[in-house]
């Protein structure tokens, strides 16, 4: 991991990039670390990346540990019966059309 000044990354930021790719890149502002800059492979990953950082998915997760720690959680049987309650209802094959 590297660490660098506002003022380095500024002047040198296609080297830090580069140097992002090794692994992340501490930025820092009178020598307090500020930004972080990480280097990425794919769609995937900065996909990831993103989630990680979204506050409506902590949300929900937060939600869940709540619900969890309270007891409150559906066991696998009765998850999948909700599930399969809420599908909707497959209609049967339609007879094909006799071409004259």
């Amino acid at each position: 991991m590297k660490i660098a000044s506002v003022a380095e990354v500024k002047s040198q930021f296609s080297a830090f990039l580069k140097a992002s790719e090794g692994g992340p890149v501490v930025v820092t502002r009178n020598g307090r670390p500020c930004a972080v800059i990480v280097g990425v492979h794919d769609e995937d990953e900065i996909e990831r990346l993103l989630m990680a950082y979204s506050p409506h998915l902590r949300a929900i997760l937060e939600r869940s540990r709540q619900q969890f720690r309270e007891g409150q959680w559906l066991g696998e049987e009765e998850f999948w019966s909700q599930f399969e309650e809420t599908q909707p209802a497959k209609e049967p094959p339609r007879p094909k059309k006799k071409r004259a």
